[in-house]
């Protein structure tokens, strides 16, 4: 099975991670474990990615984050979508409609 490469989605990990948070707050791990499930496992994000994230988009005011009992009762940190965090994750989405529709005028289906 073809994974996506890294480089090509990176400038949309953001829009990623946003996209579970406006259903609800998460976590890191059930974040990661459903990129995994949604991509059909052809796009695993890696943890050191998924934290650096959280940092940018919480200094940015994208996110907030707060430490909640889990079910096991251990303590986690879960992050929650702010309202510009909305906004941007709007932004995000009509940019990669833009870079969809022009690089798919650059994709020949005779190879």
């Amino acid at each position: 099975m073809q994974e996506i490469s890294s480089d090509v989605i990176r400038g949309y990990n953001d829009t990623i991670i946003l996209f579970f948070l406006i259903k609800e707050p998460s976590y890191g791990y059930e974040i990661s474990k459903n990129i995994k499930t949604l991509s059909d496992n052809k796009y695993l994000i890696k943890e050191t990615t998924l934290y650096s994230a959280f940092t940018r988009l919480e200094k940015n005011g994208y996110i907030s984050s707060f430490s909640q009992e889990a079910e096991n009762g251990k303590r986690r940190t879960y992050y929650r979508i702010t309202d510009s965090g909305k906004s941007y994750y709007k932004e995000k989405c009509e940019e990669w409609q833009l870079t969809k529709d022009v690089i798919e005028r650059f994709i020949s289906d005779a190879q």
